[in-house]
């Protein structure tokens, strides 16, 4: 059964561009444009892995993670992994982000073969774990 992927980002380009690549690699990725979005399909389904852009308007990547967890938590499910994504690496964002431990980080413009690795990683880590 193919893993599924919570894919969060602002920017159409870059989601159909990641959901495109990951569906080829055999994941299964449903996609959210925002962070009220990804909570909306949170509710509806589980994951595997999450994987989310960390500056977005309205709810950045950081408060969509945090409200996911909380809602993993309050409804008693196992804890997902999530990989940020950020072209902004040198901001505070990316240090709150870090703080969260999260199971990746990947910098925009992503390296194709990090990405896949950091993703299989992360969804391997949370397989084991579990």
């Amino acid at each position: 059964m193919a893993k599924k992927i919570l894919l969060i980002d602002d920017d159409k380009l870059v989601l159909m561009t990641l959901k495109r690549l990951l569906t080829r690699e055999g994941y299964k990725v449903i996609t959210a444009l925002s962070g009220q979005g990804a909570l909306r399909r949170m509710i509806e389904d589980g994951f595997d892995l999450i994987m989310s852009d960390i500056k977005m308007p309205d709810m950045d990547g950081i408060e969509t993670v945090k409200k996911i967890r909380e809602h993993i938590a309050q409804n008693h499910k196992k804890p997902i992994p999530e990989i940020f994504i950020t072209a902004y690496a040198k901001e505070e964002m990316y240090q709150k982000a870090l703080e969260l431990q999260a199971a990746g980080y990947i910098e925009k413009p992503f390296d194709i073969k990090t990405l896949l690795q950091t993703t299989k990683e992360a969804i391997e880590k949370q397989t084991y774990y579990n």
